[in-house]
């Protein structure tokens, strides 16, 4: 469905989790394209938790757009010692902020999920229309729940308030790029290899030691592509509405994915090549492999005229290059906001 609102330079638009991978990103857009009334605001100065705080925010600063980026994020090992926190937090973040603002009039608002949503074992590659007919994969099943829960409150508002409500919901497949988390426990899987292959290398280790099997498939999309892909739909998106049955609210939410995965295997070969590490890699059969394989069916998103414009391995090189001159500054508190 067309956009119902599109964005003009003069509008205020607040990103939420601005100093995250994906928040970050979408400003170095907005800037791109002459877009300068950008509303920030760090955990310290608002605790997107405080459902108090939020609606004050939302009242005085009035934003007309927002891309709801924050969220406590991190790798298996991390989710699986928090399912709780996850879930908590991420639920808090998200409710407060999405009915604030839909009860302060934003104009259109951009909900960033997680393609973690989707059952553990499901048809690849996986459509919208997968989500909720099976069991999510148990080691971050709270995060995903979370998600689910923004997701579905964003369908319910377009559902029960298609006149003033326009909210879509961008569920990516693992990002990567520069700027990213590259804590050694708290990261996700392409920060955590970057640092580990740097580091075996730099230490002159003869192997570097990978979780799993290696058999599991991954699909990995550039944040600078994902960026590109948010402010797209912001302008151009508005979500499937059925308009016949007020009470069927169709699909608000898109895949946004490259439309091919690798095996971790591969992609560990790939990471040690970037690097220059020239040991062995085993494989730890202990941890487990997560869900077998995640690949996202992108082509409700690609027939509105999008596609990535950036190459695993050329991503994967100029985020090397982020690591290695910024690696101090990212080993940071794995909530962004």
């Amino acid at each position: 469905m067309q956009s119902r609102h599109i964005m003009k330079q003069s509008d205020k638009i607040f990103v939420a989790g601005h100093r995250g991978l994906v928040g970050s990103a979408i400003i170095r857009k907005l800037k791109s394209k002459g877009f300068n009334n950008i509303v920030t605001r760090t955990h310290n100065e608002l605790d997107l938790t405080d459902q108090k705080a939020v609606l004050q925010f939302f009242s005085e600063e009035k934003p007309d757009y927002v891309f709801m980026c924050a969220a406590k994020v991190g790798g298996i090992q991390a989710n699986r010692e928090a399912l709780d926190q996850f879930l908590y937090i991420n639920t808090m973040i998200e409710f407060n902020t999405i009915m604030a603002a839909f009860q302060n009039d934003v104009k259109k608002f951009c909900f960033m999920g997680s393609g973690c949503i989707y059952p553990r074992e499901c048809s690849q590659p996986i459509k919208e229309e997968y989500l909720l007919t099976s069991p999510l994969e148990i080691t971050n099943e709270g995060y995903a729940l979370a998600k689910i829960s923004g997701l579905k409150l964003c369908e319910y508002l377009n559902t029960h308030h298609r006149e003033s409500a326009d909210f879509i919901s961008i569920m990516p497949c693992n990002l990567y790029g520069p700027g990213d988390n590259y804590h050694p426990e708290h990261s996700h899987v392409v920060p955590a290899l970057l640092r580990k292959f740097h580091e075996a290398k730099v230490d002159g280790k003869s192997e570097v030691v990978m979780w799993g099997t290696g058999s599991a498939m991954r699909e990995f999309l550039h944040i600078d592509d994902v960026a590109d892909a948010c402010f797209f739909l912001m302008q151009n998106y508005s979500g499937d509405v059925n308009k016949e049955k007020k009470d069927s609210p169709g699909i608000s939410w898109l895949n946004v994915g490259c439309g091919t995965d690798i095996s971790m295997k591969d992609l560990g070969a790939l990471i040690a090549k970037i690097v220059g590490f020239q040991g062995n890699i085993v494989y730890d059969h202990i941890h487990p492999d997560g869900t077998p394989r995640k690949l996202l069916d992108s082509s409700r998103l690609f027939s509105t005229g999008w596609c990535p414009q950036i190459s695993l391995e050329d991503g994967l090189r100029t985020t090397y290059e982020d690591y290695k001159l910024y690696a101090n500054d990212y080993i940071k508190d794995a909530i962004h906001r």
